[in-house]
């Protein structure tokens, strides 16, 4: 009898241990990062500076996402190893500046941070620890420098329309690698620059050519690169928009 009891718990843990596995296996990552001026002037969401002050005029931060090729992804993979901010003490300066939460209420983004990591981050878990997973993606947003790459095409944040093909062939100038654009509509219903996709193998180590792209909100050939100086904010509970700083 209790050979059998051993022999139960043995095949239970491999059962375990295995479904693990699969939820750790992926393709690829996404890096992506967002345009905060594009965030804040869109009427779906609402904007909050953090409370450890506004963030700079430059990209900032979404995540490092692990993919399949067939354009799915694992989320949630180990409810075991939760967001633990002691872990990542030595980055939270960094992060507060490249990965900040323009959510509301104000905030200094570790809520953030931690639906990243349990989200994607422990997906990866059998190429990152936390303290790797954040340290890399700091890493690779000093790598990809999408700003300056834009820039340097002489496409500037300064609420302009600028051709779609333009903005993807200065990021690939830049980068050595094809962007993917996601775009969202300010208030008046215009098509503007949001978010920025790149990929990663699946080491986390090397840019690469994109597998599949997303289905995320498509851009039209033609679209605004709206300035970052303004922002939704709550004061004293009343919302108040646009608040020009």
């Amino acid at each position: 009898m209790e050979s059998k009891c051993l022999l139960l718990i043995y095949l239970l843990v491999l059962q375990s241990l295995a479904l693990l596995c699969v939820s750790q296996d992926f393709d690829f990552f996404y890096f992506v990062q967002q345009w905060p001026g594009a965030y804040c002037d869109s009427d779906k969401n609402s904007c909050c500076y953090p409370t450890t002050g506004k963030p700079a005029a430059d990209f900032s931060i979404h995540g490092l996402w692990p993919n399949y090729n067939d354009g799915s992804y694992p989320q949630n993979c180990d409810s075991n190893n939760p967001f633990d901010a002691s872990k990542i003490s030595d980055l939270i300066s960094n992060m507060r500046k490249n990965w900040p939460s323009l959510s509301c209420p104000s905030n200094d983004g570790e809520s953030f941070w931690s639906h990243e990591w349990e989200k994607h981050g422990t997906c990866s878990e059998s190429v990152f620890d936390q303290h790797t997973y954040f340290e890399t993606t700091l890493g690779l947003k000093q790598q990809t420098n999408l700003l300056k790459a834009l820039k340097a095409a002489g496409i500037e944040p300064d609420g302009s329309s600028y051709s779609l093909e333009n903005i993807k062939d200065a990021i690939k100038e830049g980068s050595g690698y094809t962007p993917w654009i996601e775009c969202n509509e300010d208030s008046s219903g215009n098509s503007q620059l949001y978010q920025v996709y790149l990929c990663l193998d699946k080491s986390g180590s090397n840019l690469i050519e994109c597998p599949v792209f997303p289905k995320g909100k498509r851009c039209g050939s033609e679209i605004e690169f709206p300035t970052f100086y303004s922002c939704y904010i709550w004061i004293s509970s009343i919302f108040i928009s646009h608040v020009v700083i």
